[in-house]
């Protein structure tokens, strides 16, 4: 079954969006994360894709707390990412009820420790978090292009056991401009066996008929809830 998964994006303690991963356009939805959690679990939503983002920029867990908060008082399945470099980050991020982490930058900086985690955890517990621009993987908070193509990036990976991946169009980011359907359809046909989490642009429930109809994993909707262009109750009557 199609996943919607809805984002909750963390600055100091707040939920967010950005635009493009630019920390200087940056818009405070709701000063309780939880508040916003516990909504969406009472429409029925059963995963939340949760990231911290002062720890993608300090490159270690800033806000655990969030985190344990909202996986202690709720029974939504959270994905955590950001800031997630070092072994003690990622104990910490399960030790405070993550289900599943997502790596990115890690996989291209330290792909050795990755791969490790891979092994240790599962890869039912590990996501790749395979970030493009123009279809080579960006990294760091999007802030650096590492020149590798993302289908030669995912497809290593999944020689090593990943099995999940969350792909972000960085260019379409938060812009609420439509999603980036050729690249899942192309990720989709290329690796028919992994699961293919679609993320960015998305603006409409149309983005989501088309994204489930590539019959992709599931889809990360952040701004386009928050700004009431898809609200829960259209995503409860159509997908849960």
């Amino acid at each position: 079954m199609f996943q919607i998964i809805p984002a909750i994006d963390i600055i100091d303690g707040k939920c967010v969006r950005l635009t493009q991963g630019d920390y200087s356009q940056k818009k405070t939805y709701n000063e309780n994360p939880l508040e916003v959690a516990k909504m969406f679990e009472d429409a029925g939503i059963k995963r939340l894709h949760l990231v911290d983002l002062d720890g993608a920029k300090n490159k270690k867990i800033t806000n655990a707390k969030v985190l344990e908060t909202i996986a202690s008082k709720t029974n939504l399945h959270i994905d955590f990412g950001g800031g997630v470099q070092s072994d003690d980050d990622i104990r910490l991020a399960f030790d405070c009820g993550a289900k599943q982490i997502t790596g990115g930058s890690i996989a291209v900086k330290n792909p050795e420790l990755f791969e490790d985690w891979l092994k240790r955890f599962g890869s039912e517990a590990i996501i790749l978090g395979a970030d493009a621009r123009n279809e080579k993987i960006a990294v760091s908070g999007w802030e650096e292009d590492s020149g590798v193509w993302v289908y030669d990036f995912v497809g290593e990976w999944i020689q090593k056991g990943v099995k999940y991946t969350i792909s972000t169009d960085v260019a379409k980011d938060g812009l609420l401009q439509g999603a980036s359907v050729d690249l899942y359809k192309k990720m989709q046909a290329q690796f028919p066996d992994l699961q293919v989490i679609a993320s960015g642009g998305v603006s409409s429930m149309q983005d989501l008929e088309d994204l489930a109809e590539l019959n992709i994993f599931g889809v990360i909707v952040g701004k386009a809830i928050y700004e009431e262009r898809v609200t829960l109750k259209e995503i409860e009557r159509r997908f849960l």
